[in-house]
């Protein structure tokens, strides 16, 4: 009870940022989620990114009726350009992100800055959230989500930051003064919602847990994580090891890459880029013994030969993944640590 007594005499202002391009069918619903949070003082930052639909006028619409609808116009190109946009145009004391065709859960803004105010700059929060979709979601999406939300009940988010994208991109709220420091949004990196994930875990913000569903995440063929070459598999692999090299490889150790499937090859590929040296062990037969990339490939029990190993998996059959944490454990070796998965 003191602590929501302290929110609330506080009351400190929320910038919503959120682009928008040719989410028509979408926005009424995402701005009436918006307008009915139980918490009050918000701004929301919304930027057009060129929309070629009615989009701009609808938003325009509500703009006239609520103050706090700031509309603007992106003068660069790209949803990273309209972010960097919006946030120059904010102005409140806590930074959050919302996507033009999803939905605010009505308490979702009062819970995250509930949150904050209570464990103080260098947190980050987060919520559940839900994905739906006409006629329903992919296994895939349903896997992600159960994922996602697993890590967030314990906020333990960063343990598997190499997998996937473990702060969804609308349900995130940090300081103001946070965000600057992360240098959040300022570098033209896609996928951008990732990268301002690895900024976080960069940076050392912290998870904090969170039990509640918070954000209704809608999945539809031309949502732009489905369509954008910003959001390919490789874009996503490049930033797994850029990050990994600058924050958690460490030069003195003997560097092991496990796999050599589409993604293990493209991870062999960006390390010789760097001039990374490392090897490679995979569990196909047929692939032992023979060179790729002029590596020559050995068997798994090839890592028992070196002195205090780092290891990348690429291995992705989660059958595969669970024989190989047992191999990894009898080595005393450690999660996030002496090894991580890429997928």
């Amino acid at each position: 009870m003191k602590f929501s007594y302290i929110r609330i005499m506080s009351n400190p202002q929320i910038s919503i940022v959120t682009p928008f391009k040719n989410t028509e069918n979408f926005l009424s619903e995402c701005l009436k989620s918006i307008i009915g949070q139980s918490y009050t003082n918000w701004e929301l930052l919304i930027v057009d990114d060129h929309s070629t639909d009615a989009s701009y006028k609808l938003v325009s619409e509500f703009a006239k009726l609520d103050e706090r609808i700031k509309l603007y116009k992106n003068p660069g190109s790209g949803i990273i350009e309209a972010l960097q946009y919006a946030f120059l145009q904010s102005s409140g004391n806590y930074i959050t992100r919302m996507d033009s065709d999803d939905i605010m859960l009505s308490n979702k803004l009062e819970v995250m800055l509930e949150s904050l105010e209570q464990h103080g700059k260098r947190h980050v929060a987060i919520g559940q959230v839900t994905y739906f979709r006409e006629g329903g979601i992919s296994d895939g999406y349903a896997q992600y989500e159960t994922w996602l939300n697993d890590l967030t009940e314990t906020g333990s988010n960063y343990s598997e930051i190499y997998k996937e994208c473990v702060i969804p991109s609308p349900c995130w709220m940090v300081h103001r003064d946070d965000f600057i420091a992360c240098n959040g949004f300022s570098p033209k990196t896609y996928p951008e919602d990732y990268d301002l994930a690895f900024r976080f875990y960069k940076h050392n913000l912290k998870c904090i847990p969170c039990s509640e569903i918070l954000h209704l995440w809608r999945d539809y063929n031309a949502r732009t994580s489905r369509t954008h070459e910003h959001y390919a598999e490789n874009n996503f692999l490049e930033l797994k090891v850029h990050y990994f090299l600058e924050l958690d490889y460490q030069t003195s150790r003997p560097l092991v890459l496990w796999g050599a499937g589409k993604k293990g090859k493209t991870v062999a590929k960006l390390l010789q880029k760097q001039n990374i040296p490392f090897y490679w062990i995979c569990d196909n037969p047929k692939k032992i013994g023979k060179a790729i990339y002029t590596i020559t490939l050995q068997d798994a029990s090839y890592l028992k030969t070196f002195n205090n190993p780092q290891c990348i998996i690429t291995v992705a059959n989660k059958k595969e993944q669970t024989f190989i944490r047992k191999q990894l454990s009898d080595l005393e070796m450690k999660s996030e640590i002496d090894y991580f998965f890429f997928c």
